[in-house]
C-alpha cells in the first residue's frame, strides 16, 4: 500500500482556500500606487542623469560642454558688450511667444493621446513632463550653489555667490527647460520638418533671453547642453521602440554593441587569453 508523505507536498498546493480564493493574488494586488512608482522613477532618472557625465561614452560631450562654458565665462564681459542695444522688451517677448507656442503644442500633444488611442502621442506628453521635472532637479540646485549676477546687477561683472535663490542667472533656465522639451519632441518624431521647427523654438528662446540681457553667453550654453543631455536621456530611458524610429535605432545601437562585447569576449579573444593567462597564474579558474 502506498505511503502518504505530506512532507512531500509543495506549499503552492495551499495557495487557494476553501472558497476557491486565491490567497498569492492578495500579494500581487498590493502595488505601490502611481504617486510611489512615479518618485521612484524619478530619484532613479536623478541618478542616472547626475552619474551619467562620467560615463566613458559621454567624456566627448562633457569636454565640449563645460570646455565652452569655460570659454564663455572667461569672455562673458566682452560678449555682453559688444551685443547691440535696445529692443530688449522685444527679444522678450519673442522668446514668451516661442516657450509659450512650444509649451502649447506638446501639451495639445499629450491631450491628443490620453483622449484617443494614440500611444505614442501620449508617451510624448508624459516623457515630456517627465523631462521638465528631471530638469528641475538638476536646475534648482545648481541656481542655488551658483547664485550668479544677471547682466546689469551688482558690478555688471556676473559674479557668482550673490544670490540665495532660483531666480538667477546661471544656467540659463529657459535654454535648459526649452531644449530638454525640444530634444524629446525631435527623437520621438525624427522627421525633419519635426526637427528643425523644436530646434529653431529652443534656438529662438536661447538667442531672444540672451539678446534681452537676462543671461550672460556661458549661462546659455551650459543650460543648452545641459537641456540637450537630460532631455536625451530621458527619452532612451523610458521611451517604446515600437513607437519611435529613434528609440529602435538607440536599441538596435545596444544590442549591437553588446553583441561585439561578446564577440571580442569569446573564447580565442585577446580578451579571453588574457584573462586565461591570469587564472593560471592566480590559480583561480576561468569564469564561463
Amino acid at each position: 500500500m502506498p505511503k502518504f508523505d505530506v512532507a512531500s507536498l509543495r506549499t503552492e498546493a495551499f495557495n487557494e482556500d476553501a472558497d476557491g480564493k486565491d490567497v498569492s493574488s492578495d500579494h500581487e494586488g498590493k502595488q505601490p500606487g502611481l504617486v510611489h512608482r512615479s518618485v521612484a522613477r524619478i530619484l532613479r532618472d536623478q541618478k542616472g542623469i547626475y552619474f551619467s557625465p562620467f560615463e566613458p561614452a559621454h567624456l566627448k560631450y562633457d569636454v565640449i560642454v563645460l570646455g565652452g562654458t569655460a570659454a564663455f565665462l572667461a569672455t562673458d564681459r566682452r560678449i555682453e558688450k559688444s551685443l547691440p542695444s535696445g529692443h530688449y522688451q522685444f527679444y522678450q517677448d519673442s522668446s514668451n511667444i516661442a516657450i509659450g507656442g512650444l509649451a502649447a503644442t506638446l501639451g495639445g500633444v499629450w491631450l491628443y493621446g490620453i483622449k484617443g488611442d494614440h500611444p505614442h502621442a501620449r508617451e510624448t506628453g508624459e516623457l515630456e513632463l517627465e523631462t521638465l521635472v528631471n530638469t528641475f532637479l538638476v536646475y534648482t540646485p545648481m541656481q542655488f550653489i551658483a547664485g550668479r549676477d544677471r547682466p546689469g546687477e551688482g558690478n555688471g561683472n556676473g559674479d557668482f555667490l550673490k544670490h540665495h535663490m532660483i531666480n538667477t542667472s546661471f544656467p540659463g533656465g529657459h535654454a535648459m527647460f526649452t531644449w530638454a522639451m525640444a530634444t524629446v519632441v525631435a527623437h520621438e518624431y525624427s522627421q525633419p520638418w519635426v526637427r528643425v521647427l523644436n530646434y529653431s523654438a529652443a534656438f529662438t528662446v536661447t538667442l531672444t533671453r540672451f539678446l534681452a540681457r537676462d543671461h550672460w553667453a556661458s549661462d546659455m550654453w551650459l543650460g543648452t547642453g545641459l537641456g540637450l543631455g537630460i532631455g536625451t536621456y530621458t527619452f532612451h530611458q523610458h521611451c517604446d521602440p515600437e513607437l519611435s524610429s529613434s528609440c529602435k535605432r538607440h536599441y538596435d545601437r545596444i544590442f549591437k554593441r553588446n553583441q561585439k562585447s561578446k564577440l571580442d569576449y569569446a573564447p580565442g579573444s585577446s580578451q579571453w587569453d588574457a584573462e586565461l593567462k591570469n587564472a593560471y597564474s592566480s590559480g583561480r579558474p576561468i569564469s564561463q
